[in-house]
């Protein structure tokens, strides 16, 4: 491996690192917007370009009253999402009362060996004014030797009025290149929202 140097003597003094010392920074490599969308899904731009990537859901509001917000993968370009995934699962929440506070695991929502889409988000209430905003970041989806990685947290409204402020880490259980990602609801389409993808350096 090459020795990567700056001419410059001091830190202070640095005014520009070589371009192959990873910087991670985010780089915007796809947006998608919803609109009664069935579901949105990356097909393209996943490779081994980037070791990581970030996925960034902002305001996905839900047409259906206490859907949740899913993802699945697929290492066929999208043509089967139904992808191997274990996973946990922790959830804090506080009504708007002030009358009830919680941190505690969500059993329910996590994976043991599933194909299942996995959840990464609370049962958002479907108010016009309400929406499921948050992110997923996927660890070397293009890698033929390790499992992927992935992590999420996400913030919405649930059906009681609560902030439930959702965590889930897992793992896609493969070591074929993961190609493609596809966000839906549990129930009912996206009604509206933005899902960015970027490439971490």
């Amino acid at each position: 491996m090459a020795l990567i140097s700056v001419s410059n003597n001091a830190l202070q003094n640095i005014t520009a690192v070589p371009a192959s010392i990873p910087s991670g920074a985010l780089v915007l490599l796809s947006t998608q917007t919803a609109s009664s969308s069935a579901s949105l899904s990356f097909t393209s731009g996943i490779d081994s370009t980037y070791d990581s990537y970030v996925f960034k859901f902002i305001n996905c509001h839900a047409a259906t009253n206490g859907a949740k917000l899913v993802f699945n993968l697929s290492t066929d370009s999208g043509s089967n999402y139904n992808v191997i995934k274990t996973s946990t699962t922790y959830v804090a929440y506080h009504n708007e009362a002030g009358t009830s506070a919680v941190l505690e695991y969500a059993a329910s929502d996590d994976l043991a060996q599933s194909t299942s889409d996995q959840i990464i988000s609370t049962n958002v209430k479907n108010d016009a004014d309400i929406g499921i905003s948050g992110n997923l970041q996927i660890f070397q989806p293009s890698s033929n030797i390790f499992v992927k990685h992935y992590i999420a947290r996400t913030n919405g409204m649930n059906v009681n009025t609560y902030s439930m402020d959702f965590f889930t880490a897992g793992y896609a259980n493969t070591t074929s290149p993961v190609n493609a990602i596809r966000f839906q609801m549990s129930s009912g389409n996206i009604d509206d929202g933005i899902i960015k993808m970027y490439g971490v350096k």
